[in-house]
Formats: structure tokens, C-alpha cells, sequence
């Protein structure tokens, strides 16, 4: 099971707005990422709702979700119709956003170390490893270069593929209800965590006494 921790720190590399010219080196746009919002969420100044504003209004900017979604789908995205591809694409992105945002406000103090990169041609891998304060976990970033900048497209966390993941679970479903199937699923799933959010936020809110 990918753990906790590793799933914030996914999303603090992915969440990060910056110039894209900056990032001509893989290890580099890891880095630089990880590091700028780590210093958002330390940010005592900003409650949760603008933190994230911060964070969730640039996902898209940082990660390749086209090319994500094409993998999680694997042969099914040949087979979907270009609306389809599309809406996956959307509700996907905002499916990522919605079931991490309370693992990324639950990060604390971890250190991230960069143990090596390997490029060929448009992609490349940086390995890392989060160090915790009883574990070392392993977490392998994969990027494509797209124009000249750098973009994740994947992260393996202690050998877990966070595609791989994903295209396990959807795969059945469009095989039991199709690409409408799976595109209502998605939707329901997203519905259900902002309801879910919703209910917390106003458990949150303290009584007038």
C-alpha cells in the first residue's frame, strides 16, 4: 500500500507554479519544486483554504496529466473517442487534486534526499528518498520533457507505480461498464470527497459559547 507520507510528498512535487525555462534539468525541477512548496506550507500567514489555492491552482501547470492519463489507460486510450480522452483528462487531474489535498496539509518536517538521475532522450527517472524519523522511503519520479521543460508523468513509491495503480482499478471498470462507466465513476468519486470536505469544514467551525 503507498503510504501516507509519500503520497504528500507526491503531491508536494507536483503542485509547485513555476517558470518552465527554469527546468532543463529533471533533478533540478524535483528540487526546486519540493522545496518552494514546502516553504507554502509553512506559511502561517495563509489558512488552509488560501494554502491550497496556492498549491491546487497550478497542479496543471507541473504535470503532464495527458500523458498520465494516456498511460493509466493504456489500450482503452486508443479505443475512447476524443471527448471521452478529454473529460478522463479532467476529472482525473481533478480527482488527484481533490483525494490528496488533506495528505498534503498533513505534511510535516520529513527530509528529502536526491540519490541519482538518468536521462535518455525526453524522459528520465530521479530517484529520491524521504527520510522520516523511523523509515527511508524510496520514491521514483519519471518526467518527459515537453519543449524543453521537464514534467512528471509518474512517481513509483516503494516500487508501487502510481500509474500502475490507477490503470489496475479503472481498467476493470471500463471492462464491466465501458469509458461512460468509468467517467461516472470518477465523477462520483469526486462528488463524494467534496462532500465528504464539505461535512469536515463545518465540524471545523467552533461553537458560539
Amino acid at each position: 500500500m503507498i503510504r501516507h507520507i509519500s503520497l504528500s510528498i507526491f503531491i508536494v512535487f507536483i503542485a509547485v507554479h513555476v517558470n518552465a525555462a527554469e527546468f532543463s534539468n529533471p533533478t533540478a525541477r524535483v528540487k526546486d519544486s519540493v522545496d518552494k512548496v514546502v516553504n507554502i506550507l509553512k506559511d502561517k500567514s495563509l489558512d488552509k483554504e488560501q494554502r491550497w489555492s496556492r498549491i491546487g491552482v497550478v497542479i496543471n501547470d507541473s504535470f503532464d496529466f495527458r500523458s498520465m492519463s494516456q498511460s493509466v489507460l493504456a489500450t482503452n486510450w486508443k479505443k475512447a473517442t476524443p471527448e471521452e480522452r478529454q473529460r478522463f483528462v479532467e476529472f482525473f487531474s481533478q480527482y488527484l487534486e481533490d483525494t490528496y489535498r488533506t495528505k498534503i496539509e498533513a505534511y510535516t518536517n520529513q527530509k528529502v534526499e536526491y540519490i541519482s538521475e538518468s536521462i535518455r532522450g525526453k524522459r528520465a527517472v530521479v530517484e529520491t528518498v524521504i527520510i522520516t524519523d523511523n523509515s527511508e522511503i524510496p520514491v521514483i519520479y519519471k518526467l518527459k520533457n515537453n519543449d524543453g521543460s521537464w514534467y512528471a508523468y509518474d512517481v513509483v513509491i516503494e516500487g508501487i507505480s502510481l500509474v500502475n495503480n490507477y490503470r489496475s482499478t479503472f481498467s476493470a471498470i471500463v471492462k464491466n461498464d465501458g469509458m461512460d462507466g468509468l467517467l461516472n465513476d470518477i465523477q462520483g468519486r469526486i462528488q463524494r470527497h467534496k462532500a465528504a470536505q464539505k461535512e469536515k469544514a463545518i465540524e471545523e467551525i467552533p461553537e458560539e459559547g
